[in-house]
C-alpha cells in the first residue's frame, strides 16, 4: 500500500519505520527534510509540499503536535485537501480539539474524501516497538482499508465510532487520566519524602496496588527525576489538558480537576520547565511545598 505520511518527530519517525518494515511504500512531506534522511535510505521518497504527500498516495497520515499544524497542512493552498481526489483518506493521528476533528471531517466530505482519526496512546518507545495502542473512528469502509497499517504501528486497536471526533474525545479523557495520575503521585511523593521514605520504596508499594504500566513507568520518571529527554513534552501536556477542559465545557461536563493540573502546568511553563517531560510536574507540586 502507498501511504502518505506528514509529521516526522518523536511519535512520526518511528510509526514511519514500522509502515515501510511491515512492506508498505511511503511518501514523506517534513519541513526538516533531513529528517527523513534515515527512511530515504530504506526507500521512502520525499515531496515538496503536503498536497504531493495526499496526490501521490491519495491516503495520508498526519502525525503533527498541535490544531494549528493540522489546519495549516490541510487546509492551505498546497495542502492535504487540494491533494486528495475523490475517495482518499486522510488519517489524523495527532491530539486535537473536538472542534478541528469535526471541521476536517465536514471539508473532506465536501470533497468525497474521508476523514479518519486515529490518535494513540504510548510513548516514543511504544512507537518504535510498534506497541501503541489504536483507537480508531470514522467512516467503515475508510477504516477498514487502513486497518493493516495500524496493525503495523499498534498493538492493540480499539474501534469506538463512525464519527472522527470519538477518537479524539477518547484520547483527551485518556491523557486527562494521564495528568491526574501525574499529579496525585507528585504529590504523594513529595509527601512521603517529607517524612524520610525513599520515592522508590513508596512507588513500590503502589505498583502492587495498581498494576498498571502507566504507574510503573511514570513512577520511575518521577522517583527518579529522570525529565530530560522528554517522552512528552511538559508544553504539550498543558496543550492536552487545554483541549481536555475545552471538550468538557463543549458539553457542559466540568473538569475542576483539571483546572487544578492546569495551573500546575502552567506554573511548570512558566519556570521554564515546558522543554522537560510532562512527569516533570512534579517540579511544580515541590515548588508549591517551599512556597508554603
Amino acid at each position: 500500500m502507498k501511504v502518505g505520511l506528514i509529521g516526522l518527530g518523536n511519535m512520526g519517525l518511528p510509526m514511519a519505520e514500522n509502515i515501510i518494515k511491515a512492506g508498505h511504500e511511503l511518501v514523506i512531506y517534513n519541513r526538516t527534510a533531513s529528517k527523513a534522511e534515515s527512511l530515504v535510505k530504506k526507500g521512502a521518497k520525499v515531496v515538496e509540499t503536503p498536497a504531493q504527500a495526499a496526490q501521490e498516495a491519495n491516503l495520508v497520515f498526519t502525525i503533527l503536535s498541535n490544531d494549528e499544524a493540522l489546519e495549516e497542512v490541510t487546509m492551505s493552498q498546497d495542502g492535504i485537501l487540494a491533494g486528495l481526489q475523490e475517495g482518499g483518506i486522510h488519517v489524523s493521528v495527532s491530539t486535537i480539539s473536538v472542534d478541528l476533528s469535526e471541521k476536517l471531517t465536514s471539508a473532506h466530505a465536501a470533497s468525497g474524501q474521508h476523514f479518519v482519526a486515529a490518535t494513540v496512546l504510548g510513548r516514543p518507545d511504544a512507537a518504535a516497538a510498534a506497541a501503541l495502542k489504536v483507537i480508531v473512528a470514522g467512516n467503515k469502509e475508510a477504516r477498514e482499508h487502513v486497518w493493516p497499517l495500524f496493525e503495523a504501528i499498534g498493538q492493540t486497536i480499539f474501534t469506538v465510532g463512525d464519527e472522527p471526533y470519538l477518537s479524539n474525545v477518547a484520547k483527551l479523557g485518556n491523557n486527562f487520566l494521564l495528568v491526574s495520575m501525574l499529579e496525585a503521585v507528585s504529590e504523594a511523593v513529595v509527601m512521603v519524602e517529607q517524612y524520610g521514605m525513599q520515592a522508590e520504596q513508596f512507588l513500590e508499594v503502589v505498583n502492587s496496588l495498581f498494576a498498571s504500566p502507566v504507574y510503573k513507568n511514570y513512577g520511575n520518571l518521577i522517583a527518579k527525576r529522570d525529565f530530560d529527554p522528554a517522552g512528552f513534552k511538559l508544553e504539550l501536556g498543558l496543550k492536552d489538558v487545554n483541549l481536555a477542559i475545552d471538550a468538557a465545557k463543549k458539553v457542559s461536563a466540568p473538569l475542576p480537576l483539571g483546572d487544578l493540573v492546569k495551573g500546575h502546568y502552567e506554573q511548570g511553563v512558566e519556570n521554564g520547565w515546558g522543554h522537560l517531560d510532562w512527569s516533570a510536574l512534579l517540579k511544580t507540586v515541590e515548588a508549591l511545598k517551599k512556597d508554603n
